[in-house]
């Protein structure tokens, strides 16, 4: 009979590539991740890994039982949410990840609420990007996730995680408020700020000034939102921001609508299998409910809508 932790360890090879990285990330050593696997491998009748280099691969068979096991996984999943809604109470700890603009403005109202509602929840939040927090999530780093895709940047699809779209966020050209009343093809003798090179956000204002004619220069590179917003408020610097970034509130700076009003899409993330746990689902109704406050540029997505 194949051992469900076994199981978990070759889905974590599969995630993470080595097995020096599935060790790090589960706290065992390389030696007993390895000695796992090989029970695996016998206990399944088939090789699941070949050597190529130092490193190890799955083979097909591996490949396949890797497939099987997520499904395996989430059913526990599902299993372990279902007995815990029997109770009705929302207790424990969800441990939550979250890129800086969601840290900033839609985590600490949610907080507040659930901090009244729910006092023996303990939700426990981490900045992190979507590249990394996903997979840390389907590693079992967190329990709910909330990143962001950019327009034209879908985010890669990960073996185990579910998804549901929290909200649609507007883009705006940010400018100093001196410089005028500006539009993103004016900008082409400029600085600007930006994320840093490789990302959505910044490939994507990329695209927008060549789309407009000229290519960014760009003087300013940080992927703290309120750093490029500072730089933006002091004059030093024009920047493409998300409305949760809150820039239209500074007296500084002016927003500017872009052509076609582009947005990008938050999504909460979930381990499948995992959504239903009471604590998660408070969570997530949690965000939800700070909808009511928000800007013009933020379209919130209704649950089952």
């Amino acid at each position: 009979m194949l051992d469900l932790r076994r199981l978990r360890l070759l889905v974590e090879l599969s995630r993470r590539g080595t097995i020096g990285a599935v060790a790090e990330a589960l706290s065992y050593s390389p030696s007993s991740v390895s000695s796992q696997l090989g029970v695996l491998e016998r206990e399944a009748g088939v090789a699941l890994l070949e050597p190529v280099g130092r490193r190890v691969r799955l083979t097909a068979a591996g490949e396949l039982l890797v497939g099987h096991a997520v499904h395996l996984l989430a059913g526990v999943e599902r299993a372990e949410a279902g007995l815990a809604g029997l109770h009705g109470e929302v207790v424990g700890t969800v441990r939550v990840a979250a890129f800086q603009s969601a840290v900033l403005t839609l985590l600490p109202p949610a907080l507040l609420d659930l901090r009244g509602q729910h006092p023996e929840l303990r939700v426990e939040v981490t900045e992190l990007e979507p590249e990394a927090s996903l997979p840390a999530l389907a590693g079992g780093d967190f329990d709910l996730v909330l990143v962001e895709e950019y327009p034209g940047h879908p985010l890669p699809r990960t073996l185990g995680v579910d998804r549901a779209e929290l909200l649609s966020d507007g883009l705006d050209l940010v400018v100093p408020r001196d410089w005028g009343h500006l539009e993103v093809g004016d900008l082409a003798d400029r600085p600007m700020a930006g994320q840093p090179p490789g990302t959505p956000a910044r490939e994507w204002a990329v695209r927008v000034c060549r789309e407009a004619g000229f290519e960014p220069d760009i003087t300013v590179t940080s992927s703290d939102l309120q750093v490029q917003l500072r730089m933006v408020e002091r004059g030093l610097a024009a920047a493409l921001l998300p409305g949760l970034s809150e820039a239209s509130s500074h007296p500084g700076v002016r927003a500017v609508p872009l052509p076609g009003r582009p947005r990008r899409q938050v999504h909460t993330a979930t381990r499948s299998g995992a959504g239903d746990r009471p604590a998660i689902g408070a969570v997530v109704c949690a965000l939800r409910a700070e909808g009511a406050g928000e800007s013009r540029h933020t379209t919130w997505v209704i649950a089952g809508q």
